[in-house]
């Protein structure tokens, strides 16, 4: 057999084993292993939105958007302005009376209504009982629109938690508008 057709051991001079000499086929090895890692640390990993909560009428924030209603009409803010509340079926049924009335979840609205009941929504935003959060001032004095604290609301068929109302997020907020930072500003004193 020809010296050029015979099989050469892989120990012996050649390609590879030249390769390995210089330490090329390490350094490949060494960032094939780490580049998904790298890759990985780089890339941001999707935040986790939660599924929206199963409401006992379906309700589209968009559709009575569009149509004119101002939050405030249905969300009042009663004395002392703690909080923004939901609407009694009375203020659903001011328009359903005459709007969609053979729907049936506008009969299921009317059913709550006559009983004197009020619609058991499911709450998507919730704050701890020991933060003191006036939505009045918020809405008023700071000037921040409903969206600021519960995403765009007015473009939402169906409502999820989509924006963080964490502590660092309130602190976000109120570092960037000037507001105070102590912690009897919003929390009670203990």
């Amino acid at each position: 057999m020809s010296p050029c057709l015979r099989p050469r051991p892989f120990h012996k001079r050649g390609r590879c084993a030249s390769l390995l000499d210089h330490g090329i086929c390490a350094r490949v090895l060494w960032i094939w292993l780490l580049l998904p890692w790298l890759l990985g640390a780089q890339t941001a990993r999707p935040k986790y939105v939660p599924p929206p909560p199963e409401q006992p009428i379906p309700f589209s924030h968009r559709q009575h958007a569009a149509a004119g209603l101002e939050c405030s009409k249905c969300h009042t803010m009663p004395d002392p302005g703690d909080f923004a509340e939901l609407p009694a079926t009375s203020v659903c049924m001011s328009c359903h009376s005459q709007i969609k009335p053979d729907s049936p979840h506008i009969q299921k609205l009317a059913g709550f209504h006559d009983e004197r009941k009020p619609v058991p929504w499911k709450r998507v935003y919730r704050i701890p009982d020991y933060v003191f959060f006036n939505h009045r001032q918020h809405v008023t004095a700071a000037r921040a629109g409903c969206e600021t604290c519960h995403g765009p609301v007015a473009e939402r068929d169906v409502l999820r938690k989509e924006k963080d109302t964490s502590m660092a997020a309130c602190m976000d907020c109120h570092r960037s508008n000037g507001a105070s930072l102590a912690c009897n500003y919003c929390h009670d004193q203990r």
